[in-house]
């Protein structure tokens, strides 16, 4: 009898070691779980560089349709901060159109051109605004112009050099940010490397 006992005793103490067991790797992969999704957060915070979410804003097109950043989500995005006066801005904005024609659709890729509305050469908003109509028209731009009249987004995004272009890839995180003019071939290559 005694040996069924001490069997039995064996047998309950096995359980109750492979019970503890299962317990402490559950909660050891709940923590690596935590830790991760925390390193996450941490490593995709709000910033410039490149791999960070950039900053969010939303901003009225030339024919008053709201865009907001973060909507956009799922597509790859070309943001481009520019101002008519600039002239390597008119040099790279047929390239910009072109691609814009050929190849966003099918790539699933949006443009967004952000002028720089508070530095343009008028005094008046509608004058401002007007400028950029008549840049717009005079290249047959389709994508969305985007009007800063503040030049709150240009500060947020540390625009000193324009144009400055910004790719943001499907899941919404900065990928490379170009500082001055782009043809067509470098518009190809930054898009293709985005996922």
């Amino acid at each position: 009898m005694k040996k069924k006992n001490i069997g039995l005793l064996v047998i309950i103490l096995l359980v109750a070691i492979m019970i503890g067991t299962y317990v402490k790797q559950q909660i050891e992969a709940d923590r690596e779980i935590t830790k991760g999704s925390l390193g996450a957060e941490a490593e995709h915070a709000v910033g410039l560089e490149k791999g960070k979410v950039p900053p969010n804003f939303t901003l009225s097109t030339l024919d008053g349709k709201e865009v907001t950043l973060s909507e956009l989500k799922g597509k790859k995005v070309v943001l481009n901060f520019w101002a008519t006066w600039c002239p390597p801005c008119k040099a790279e904005m047929p390239h910009m159109q072109n691609y814009y024609e050929q190849y966003a659709k099918d790539e699933n890729v949006e443009i967004l051109a952000v002028n720089i509305t508070a530095g343009e050469k008028d005094i008046t908003e509608a004058g401002k605004i007007d400028i950029v109509q008549t840049f717009a028209n005079s290249y047959e731009l389709t994508f969305p112009i985007l009007l800063d009249k503040t030049g709150e987004v240009g500060e947020k995004y540390q625009v000193l050099i324009i144009p400055t272009t910004y790719f943001i890839d499907s899941k919404g995180f900065i990928q490379n940010v170009v500082k001055g003019p782009m043809n067509m071939e470098m518009l190809e290559g930054y898009v293709s490397a985005l996922k």
